[in-house]
């Protein structure tokens, strides 16, 4: 009996020793395990640090290198104050301060851009600046370079040679067109400021500067279009405008910095399935379509697109399309006249803007000075995209045939308006029957 206890007990001291080496070899296992997991969390933890170490450092120095709205109103108010500028915003700006700078939206260091608040309705506010400068920095310095921008008309100009001024700035611009004398009459309009049927040569100083920037001109030119965001005041060569709800066809924009980090399809996908409903997204297009209607052989002349950029086409809240920038839309007679005699290898040495491009005749090595590509088919281009997803299953096929004509437009073939106009009118038929009738109409 005392044997069987015994052998028992041994047999019970043998599993219990072997229970506890099993525990202890699982312990030993876990703790030898523990501080390799640590040291994998421990390098992710500093990667992911670094990387948000670095997009805060991206951020800050791109904000401090495109954001100088301090500067603007700097140099804008002390003109102001010294008698060299007028304008309608001037007050709001410089004394009342109910017009203010708020959030910036630069992409360009020389092309200031902020959204704001005027009048209790939000405005975006533009105004230019020179080259970012090297040495010295000083204010004054600054204002000695802003100068040049007020230098005309001169003390002593008349009306008559104001008038003169402007209808020989306009041609040059917009080419010789019979309806320049009521455009001269709108600027001249636009100028007096308080409406006293005078132009003050601040007055004058300020809407001669304004007209050197592009988009300006080209608001002034296209005021009563629907397409094209209202002008509400200026100041010396600052300009106020309505601003668009959404600024972008696209709602996601990956910063330049963060490109190489982000697959292109990725954002490409992402922008998809945060774009809106297609009807609204086909109401938006049949607004872009009506401007390339607008622009093409208006009033004031042709205007072509150099740089068909989805960041340039915005909507508002009613999905109306909206030109949220004009600055790349320029007006058939500058393009020609850049390209006239201008000396070439390629046909890229041929281009306005981003994509404003002629043939190059390379038995004289001179540009041509057609371009090639209508508006119509850049636009065609970029909708291929932003249209096709997500298109009703009936319609798709037949908005893909459009589409592929559209692309293929080119201003150099024979009978090209007539083409233009065709396959513009069969485009917004298609896509104004699938909506017509219905909540997006």
């Amino acid at each position: 009996m005392n044997r069987y206890n015994s052998a028992v007990t041994n047999e019970v001291w043998s599993v219990e020793s072997e229970g506890v080496a099993y525990k202890k070899a699982t312990t030993f296992g876990k703790q030898s395990r523990l501080p390799v997991l640590k040291v994998k969390y421990l390098l992710l933890a500093w990667l992911g640090i670094l990387v948000a170490s670095w997009v805060l450092y991206m951020q800050y120095a791109s904000y401090s290198e495109l954001c100088r709205g301090h500067v603007c109103h700097m140099v804008i108010c002390d003109h102001y104050r010294s008698g060299i500028v007028s304008g309608s915003s001037c007050k709001a700006l410089c004394e009342e301060r109910t017009l203010t700078l708020q959030r910036c939206m630069s992409t360009s260091s020389t092309h200031q851009v902020y959204s704001g608040v005027w009048k209790e309705r939000p405005v975006v506010i533009k105004c230019g600046l020179e080259e970012p400068l090297k040495g010295d920095g000083a204010p004054d310095s600054v204002l000695r370079q802003e100068m040049t921008l007020f230098d005309k008309p001169t003390r002593g100009t008349s009306m008559d040679e104001f008038r003169e001024m402007l209808h020989s700035f306009l041609k040059s611009n917009l080419g010789e067109q019979p309806s320049l004398t009521t455009l001269v009459g709108r600027v001249i309009t636009l100028a007096d400021v308080n409406k006293d049927g005078k132009v003050s040569l601040a007055e004058a100083k300020s809407v001669w500067a304004l007209l050197q920037i592009n988009e300006f001109l080209l608001m002034v030119a296209l005021q009563e279009k629907e397409h094209t965001p209202k002008l509400l005041g200026f100041c010396g060569d600052l300009y106020v405008t309505e601003r668009v709800s959404h600024s972008s066809l696209y709602r996601l924009e990956v910063p330049s910095y963060l490109q190489a980090l982000v697959p292109e399809a990725l954002s490409s996908s992402m922008n998809q399935w945060l774009a809106p409903a297609w009807p609204r997204r086909a109401r938006i297009t049949i607004g872009l379509l009506e401007f390339i209607e607008e622009v093409f052989h208006g009033a004031y002349g042709s205007f072509l697109m150099c740089d068909a950029s989805p960041r340039h086409v915005g909507y508002n809240f009613k999905y109306d399309c909206k030109m949220a920038d004009l600055r790349s839309v320029a007006s058939e007679t500058a393009v020609r006249e850049f390209l006239r005699g201008r000396h070439c290898e390629t046909n890229a040495d041929c281009t306005f803007g981003s994509d404003c491009t002629a043939t190059c005749d390379r038995l004289v090595k001179q540009c041509n000075t057609e371009v090639v590509q209508p508006n119509l088919a850049k636009v065609c281009v970029l909708l291929q995209d932003y249209l096709l997803f997500g298109a009703p299953q009936d319609l798709r096929t037949d908005l893909e045939k459009q589409l592929s004509t559209c692309v293929t437009l080119s201003s150099l073939a024979s009978q090209m308006e007539v083409h233009h106009s065709l396959v513009l009118n069969n485009l917004k038929t298609l896509l104004w029957k699938t909506i017509s009738n219905t909540q997006y109409s």
